[in-house]
């Protein structure tokens, strides 16, 4: 089987980045790919037709390979909850929560079976398998137990990147220690080395180079420049340095970063929107007056419910509201939204119950289920009649509530053809939804931008746009243009 895999020196090497790259640049060329990651660890996911749960990153990088997404490219999901436990996702399903003390004694056995099965299962329908790892191979507390980096290399004998963010500083150091540290086996697995986001002119790094490549008799097989190139994240921590690319844009909105924020991919085609600013702002940041906030979604909605009220922002949303703002909330973002979030089984964490921000009269109950499902629907708000597709992921049922004073339930309006996905309020000041991938639809998200334009007197945009899977599918030929251009991938490839 042709195989090749993925490593990194450190988290946040360019892993993600390289083999989504690899995978057009193959695809380009004829080959049948598939890309995979044995295990990932992210609260960004993404649902697979047949309803299963995967990766984000994994669903980006089977598009580069012009593939449908599959349950097989990802066999394991750990979403961390807080407090050092995840829930533990396998073959696409919801299988437990385990704490990370516990997770190899009871799933080591369980997850490696299923790594290889679906390794199985690529390798007759592929000619090529891409595969990404973890973090980095060469944790040495860790590798006995490692299902994700060398362990996947040695099964399937595959030619081995190693790449290294050159940006951090101690590149060099990086790369010698990684593969010191390696099986004498493992390291003749690595057939080539890639330094990523170098700044600075090239010559000044042939000295190191020449160096590098005589002291591990491995070649360098490129030095890709940095890039300001806004890429899926597989956790939180990369968005600590993004910055809008829409400084100047003519709509300012505000995503909140909150402790546990999950899918914000959902607001990738909002930062491609050249008259957007789009801001993540921490919780004590002050909220200022942009056209809209977001409240995103949460793998622990009560946890960061609480820190919305300990932090003073929810008091500083209900203000914005009263003068006259714009919020919309996301999954858990729009549980919060209601008077009460509900967990009596404690399933998301150790808290059973939050007062929510009181701006819809809905409440939310946790409960074991998870709707994890794609769903096609038609829109009502803010223009009726719009196809919307999108996915669902989340553990709760949230609807709504009689006012105490008159008996009756306040006017709602929903948002689409099913009332369970999202509402509005009479005011179009709040709204809530369900629907992850929500502004990948391009005419519903152009309309409800024109809904807040119009609000500032502002001229309305175009609405006759693709979907945002088609500029993403554009960025994706540019990023293996880029590294087409500065790696040579002959000594892989042969």
């Amino acid at each position: 089987m042709n195989s090749i895999m993925v490593v990194g020196t450190t988290s946040h090497a360019g892993k993600s980045f390289l083999t989504t790259a690899i995978c057009r640049i193959l695809v380009r060329q004829g080959w049948r790919v598939t890309p995979f990651k044995g295990q990932n660890m992210s609260l960004n996911a993404y649902i697979t037709p047949d309803g299963g749960e995967i990766g984000y990153a994994q669903a980006v990088q089977a598009w580069a390979a012009k593939i449908i997404p599959t349950i097989e490219i990802n066999p394991i999901l750990l979403k961390p909850q807080g407090d050092m436990i995840s829930q533990v996702i396998m073959k696409g399903s919801m299988i437990g929560t385990t704490h990370a003390a516990e997770y190899y004694e009871k799933y080591f056995d369980k997850g490696w079976n299923a790594i290889t099965s679906c390794l199985e299962h690529l390798k007759t329908r592929y000619d090529v398998i891409v595969c990404e790892g973890a973090g980095s191979p060469a944790e040495i507390n860790l590798k006995h137990r490692d299902l994700t980096n060398m362990r996947v290399a040695r099964y399937l004998n595959a030619a081995t990147i190693l790449v290294v963010d050159i940006d951090r500083g101690g590149a060099f150091a990086h790369v010698v220690g990684t593969l010191q540290l390696l099986e004498p086996e493992e390291r003749a697995l690595i057939k080539g080395i890639i330094i990523n986001k170098f700044r600075g002119q090239r010559s000044l790094l042939d000295s190191g180079i020449d160096w590098l490549e005589n002291y591990t008799k491995i070649p360098v097989l490129g030095i890709i420049p940095w890039r300001n190139f806004v890429f899926p994240s597989e956790d939180s921590l990369n968005l600590l340095d993004r910055q809008s690319s829409n400084t100047k844009g003519e709509l300012t909105i505000n995503v909140l970063r909150l402790s546990h924020i999950a899918n914000f991919t959902d607001f990738e085609p909002l930062d491609a929107e050249p008259t957007v600013n789009l801001k993540y702002l921490d919780l004590q940041d002050p909220l200022n007056y942009p056209d809209a906030v977001i409240i995103p979604g949460s793998k622990t909605t009560i946890v960061d419910l609480i820190e919305l009220h300990k932090s003073g922002m929810a008091k500083k949303i209900r203000d914005y509201i009263k003068l006259g703002g714009v919020v919309i909330g996301i999954c858990g973002g729009f549980q919060m939204l209601g008077k009460q979030i509900f967990d009596s089984e404690q399933l998301e964490s150790d808290k059973n119950f939050c007062l929510g921000l009181n701006l819809l009269p809905m409440e939310t109950v946790i409960t074991p289920k998870k709707i994890s499902r794609q769903r096609q629907i038609i829109s009502n708000y803010p223009k009726s009649g719009l196809i919307v597709i999108g996915y669902e992921i989340h553990q709760g049922i949230t609807c709504s509530i009689e006012s105490k004073k008159t008996r009756k339930a306040i006017t709602l309006y929903s948002l689409f053809d099913d009332s369970s996905l999202g509402v509005v309020n009479d005011t179009y000041s709040v709204w809530g939804c369900y629907l992850h991938g929500l502004f990948n639809n391009g005419v519903w998200r152009r309309t409800w931008l024109n809904f807040l334009r119009q609000r500032r007197g502002l001229s309305s945009l175009p609405t006759s746009i693709s979907n945002y899977c088609e500029q993403r599918n554009t960025n994706l030929d540019i990023l293996a243009d880029l590294v087409e251009e500065f790696v040579n991938l002959k000594p892989i490839l042969n």
